[in-house]
């Protein structure tokens, strides 16, 4: 494995699996697009799903002690959308799509509303 990612590690019985960090932003992403109301991610409208690299830059994942998970991301809201409504659903919507998929609870899931936009 290259040593510059970052992996969570979870041991099993017969082995381990490790997890990268493009793994968890491939979920935040794909758990954002499901949230009505967010337009899009990092600082323009609309999910540029092109390339894992461009998902990486949007988001902040970073990877504690003892497999700790934290999350940042910046979204862009619906204009005439409840922006704090939306932020926690996105929120939550994050945490329980890791959670499902990933098998870790995060430690924080930081959701920072960076603009709005007419849709």
């Amino acid at each position: 494995m290259p040593e510059n990612k970052q992996y969570i590690i979870q041991t099993l019985d017969n082995g381990s699996v490790c997890i990268s960090e493009e793994v968890i932003a491939s979920i935040v992403i794909n758990s954002l697009k499901d949230v009505d109301g967010i337009i899009g991610i990092g600082g323009k409208p609309g999910f540029d799903l092109a390339s894992i690299r461009n998902w990486v830059k949007t988001l902040q994942i970073t990877f504690n002690e003892n497999n700790g998970l934290s999350i940042d991301c910046n979204v862009i809201v619906s204009y005439g959308q409840s922006v704090i409504e939306i932020a926690k659903q996105a929120q939550d919507t994050i945490f329980a799509a890791v959670e499902s998929m990933a098998g870790v609870k995060p430690a924080s899931v930081n959701v920072r509303v960076c603009g709005i936009a007419q849709q």
